[in-house]
């Protein structure tokens, strides 16, 4: 296997990031629209200006934290190990930081919109939800997935609930769920509760936890603030997200960008520990550049992968804190060729750099819409790249002297028991992928790999979702979901 991770900065450089982002939060701050958290932060330390509702984090005060985040991560002991997010997961203890064959694909995204199979780009419903859940099921490569598509039937007030709910029922490859608001957060906790057996099952290995995100550049919402203290309170993992998009909410130059998100992600981790001193917590930012023609934020644009390999480096190697990132992802609103490339350099890249894990993959224009036959494809790219990271092995076996010799010169391989015993440990086979000459790929019934990840996609689509709970814990969910309802809708 490769060794080594990509990287595109020294550690002096990552240390001037580093005090950069201490700096933004020591002489410019944050917005933090929450009395309550302010509190928090006042009690710890911070200059607070509750007219303004901005607060100011001295040097001293972020640095203490950051090395209290540190030595948790040097527990071998701590728990929860990993947790499951919108793009992979993330790890809370520490390791050397390097290239992870292992590294996990996620599905999800919470999409309003579908490509379906029809051809047709339309609002997503409750079969979507189903049966998109029913196909990752079946794909090898997805380790972890959220809502593929949401119902957008399901009013929007109960929908991270009722959506929650449907994920509990038809997979065990849970990953993050979206949050709207605080009052979500108890029946989250239910649905998983029910799924583990128990609370504390459920903190030991957490599953359907909501995350928090600021709002670049230095905000952090009331809605936001609120979902991560109470996550912080009730003893589950957390960590600030950002994304930080150069040009438009972020400074254009990459360090600038970086360390503005950074900030932003520091803040959280300070406001984490001021809630509860044993907080579960890690550091993370997603960053990007906005489109100038445009204004939109690219997810998979050239000048974005050494961003995303900048990002695996500071939070991996230098913070300590490996997780997945952004992955898998195309701007493109077609099934083409530039979300073949798109897709397949946002895997490559940040996988090189040492990212844990990559997602969402399964999508088209920005994230927004979900494509099932893209879905398909992104898995066998997945699988393409952890058959590319497979390690070498140098031994008697591998080295095949004795079948060197007894072939000789001129021969062949083909009928060699060596051959028969290894190839199929050594060799990529793929129903998607192609290596025929002309003449026979031109004359299949179904030519070339967007056709046959269709077929593919037809049959996975059209099998029956079947939950993969019992009676008693279906019956239970659906009795969360109505009180939701009750709550939510009246």
């Amino acid at each position: 296997m490769i060794y080594e991770p990509l990287r595109v900065m020294s550690m002096d450089e990552m240390e001037k990031i580093h005090q950069a982002a201490l700096t933004i939060l020591d002489e410019i701050g944050m917005r933090i629209d929450s009395e309550i958290a302010l509190d928090y932060l006042d009690k710890v330390g911070s200059k607070v200006d509750r007219t303004t509702m901005q607060v100011k984090l001295p040097k001293k005060l972020v640095q203490s934290y950051v090395d209290n985040m540190k030595r948790d991560y040097d527990n071998p002991e701590r728990l929860p190990e990993r947790m499951a997010v919108r793009y992979s997961h993330i790890r809370f203890r520490k390791e050397l930081h390097k290239i992870h064959p292992d590294f996990t694909a996620s599905a999800g995204g919470f999409c309003t919109s579908i490509f379906d199979l029809e051809g047709n780009r339309r609002w997503a419903n409750l079969d979507d939800v189903r049966r998109s859940i029913q196909m990752i099921n079946n794909l090898t490569a997805v380790d972890y997935t959220g809502l593929p598509v949401s119902d957008q039937e399901t009013p929007y007030e109960v929908r991270p609930v009722v959506m929650a709910c449907e994920l509990a029922k038809y997979t065990t490859k849970f990953g993050g769920i979206e949050t709207f608001k605080k009052a979500d957060i108890p029946y989250l906790i239910d649905i998983g509760t029910v799924v583990k057996g128990s609370e504390k099952a459920l903190k030991k290995e957490p599953i359907l936890i909501g995350y928090a995100e600021a709002r670049s550049p230095l905000c952090l919402d009331r809605n936001m603030v609120e979902i991560f203290m109470e996550y912080i309170k009730r003893g589950f993992p957390q960590t600030i997200d950002t994304m930080p998009n150069g040009g438009a909410t972020a400074p254009v130059t990459p360090a600038g960008n970086i360390a503005l998100g950074v900030a932003e992600t520091l803040a959280g981790l300070v406001l984490a520990y001021a809630v509860d001193n044993e907080a579960t917590v890690g550091v993370d930012i997603i960053p990007s550049y906005a489109d100038m023609s445009n204004g939109m934020y690219r997810y998979a644009s050239a000048d974005r992968m050494p961003l995303l390999v900048a990002r695996v480096q500071m939070i991996s190697e230098y913070y300590g804190c490996p997780s997945g990132v952004h992955g898998g992802k195309t701007d493109s609103c077609f099934i083409n060729v530039q979300t073949g490339i798109e897709k397949a350099m946002s895997t490559v890249f940040p996988v090189l750099a040492g990212a844990v894990g990559i997602g969402t993959i399964g999508h088209l224009e920005n994230a927004v819409t979900f494509s099932p036959c893209q879905l398909v494809i992104d898995n066998e790219v997945i699988r393409y790249m952890r058959r590319t990271l497979q390690p070498i092995e140098v031994n008697d076996n591998t080295l095949a002297l004795d079948v060197i010799r007894r072939v000789g010169i001129g021969g062949n391989y083909f009928t060699e028991e060596h051959t028969l015993k290894n190839f199929r440990n050594e060799q990529f086979f793929s129903d998607l992928f192609e290596t025929l000459p002309w003449s026979h790929a031109h004359t299949q019934d179904v030519k070339g790999m967007e056709n046959r990840a269709f077929e593919k996609a037809l049959a996975l689509w059209e099998k029956k979702p079947e939950p993969v709970l019992d009676t008693d814990q279906i019956k239970a969910i659906d009795k969360i979901a109505a009180r939701a309802r009750k709550e939510f809708l009246g």
